[in-house]
């Protein structure tokens, strides 16, 4: 399966895509970061893409339950009613800019509490230097674990008990057992990824329980059954693919966000495309921060 490209690189750091039926006043669409730009994209029919600047570093966003978004920024969330992000509302930071190594968010996912994970690394990748953080209902910040280098993609089962995730330079898909009473536990190893084929990014979660990861440095993402068989590789033209999400009003088209970080001006000119293909496989509907 080969993906293709839905609009032309407009991109640094293309990451984070989520769809959503409702972004405020029963507003649909496709959203997703340029992450070290500070910026929420925003797909429009045609290709044309719209911009929302909402900080320094616009990491992950969801849906809020009755409209609106939520946004990880540096070291923080910012929240939303509006669709246009007009009426922006900051939280404090969760630690000082003056932490060392210096960290910021990276990926994280709403879980069926209406709860917000969000997972962080170090600008210099240090190794064991992040954590996972939440943000509850009701705005209270707590730690939930750390030791992480390159946190990136949480997404639930349909049942809501398993939540799959990757520390990037493990190179492995990790699953968890999740509970509104326990939260996240027993870590344990879904998928090794053998070398050679890049490293785990962003992945989602289909409505048959299937994993699809992106591979950083691969060109490519590939689908594990729940049993963690591989069973789809979707052919991506940048090396650099950093997230995929199901999308449309039938969740039946799997969109793709690229970057051309680190890239030199002249390599890879789809570098911070967005792709898109239909895999024959529908997605879950995106699970909302109810705060």
């Amino acid at each position: 399966m080969k993906a293709e490209a839905v609009a032309k690189p407009h991109a640094y750091h293309g990451e984070g895509v989520i769809w959503a039926d409702d972004w405020g006043g029963g507003h649909p669409a496709l959203r997703y970061v340029d992450m070290l730009a500070g910026d929420v994209l925003e797909l429009q029919p045609g290709g044309d893409v719209t911009r929302f600047h909402v900080g320094d570093v616009a990491a992950a966003l969801r849906p809020r339950a009755g409209g609106g978004a939520i946004v990880a920024t540096e070291r923080g969330f910012a929240l939303t009613r509006s669709v246009d992000f007009a009426d922006l509302e900051h939280t404090a930071d969760l630690w000082p800019s003056t932490h060392e190594p210096r960290t910021r968010f990276n990926d994280g996912g709403c879980a069926p509490d209406g709860s917000f994970y969000m997972g962080s690394m170090a600008y210099d990748q240090s190794e064991g230097a992040a954590s996972m953080w939440r943000l509850a209902p009701d705005r209270s910040t707590s730690h939930v674990f750390d030791d992480v280098t390159i946190s990136n993609g949480l997404c639930w089962s349909p049942d809501g008990t398993l939540a799959y995730y990757n520390d990037t330079p493990t190179r492995i898909i990790w699953v968890f057992d999740w509970g509104a009473e326990t939260g996240l536990t027993n870590r344990r190893p879904f998928v090794r990824l053998e070398d050679g084929i890049g490293y785990p990014d962003g992945l989602t979660v289909d409505a048959e329980g299937g994993v699809w990861t992106a591979l950083f440095g691969g060109s490519a993402v590939r689908r594990y059954g729940a049993d963690g068989s591989l069973s789809e590789i979707v052919e991506v033209g940048p090396s650099q693919v950093t997230c995929p999400a199901f999308g449309g009003d039938d969740l039946d088209q799997l969109f793709i966000t690229t970057s051309r970080e680190n890239l030199p001006d002249d390599a890879e000119p789809d570098a911070g495309a967005l792709f898109v293909c239909t895999p024959g496989i529908r997605g879950q509907r995106t699970l909302p921060f109810t705060g």
